[in-house]
């Protein structure tokens, strides 16, 4: 029996997902905000913000040994639902204003883009 073929579609499906996240992040950061309202806004800047501290959890998280996999099948899904851990844990972690990334980056964008005459006002 040829347990490989078992993992591809999980492999393919984990490999999409990660993907398609990735995509819409890169699709969100190229957009024109000139004309976005403070709450769509403030998402852009939440969603960097979002992914940002997911990335480092990540990296935290290759620092420590786990310990030996048993399977394809089994490591696969087990990544998937760990990286969707670490999605929500970053998630949550930005909704609480942990790191106040999102907070500072949106300031910035204001003023870049001209959107609020009283934010430079604010910074100065």
């Amino acid at each position: 029996m040829d347990i490989p073929n078992l993992t591809s579609p999980y492999g393919d499906l984990y490999a999409n997902a990660k993907n398609q996240a990735a995509s819409k992040l890169e699709s969100e950061l190229k957009s024109d905000y000139s004309k976005a309202t403070d709450e769509e806004l403030m998402d852009a800047c939440k969603q960097f913000e979002a992914y940002f501290l997911e990335q480092v959890f990540k990296e935290m998280q290759k620092t420590v040994n786990i310990g030996e996999k048993d399977s394809k099948t089994t490591d696969t899904m087990v990544d998937y639902f760990k990286d969707q851990g670490i999605q929500d844990l970053a998630a949550q972690s930005t909704e609480n204003n942990s790191l106040g990334l999102a907070q500072m980056l949106y300031e910035q964008m204001k003023i870049n883009y001209g959107i609020s005459p009283d934010a430079i006002k604010e910074i100065e």
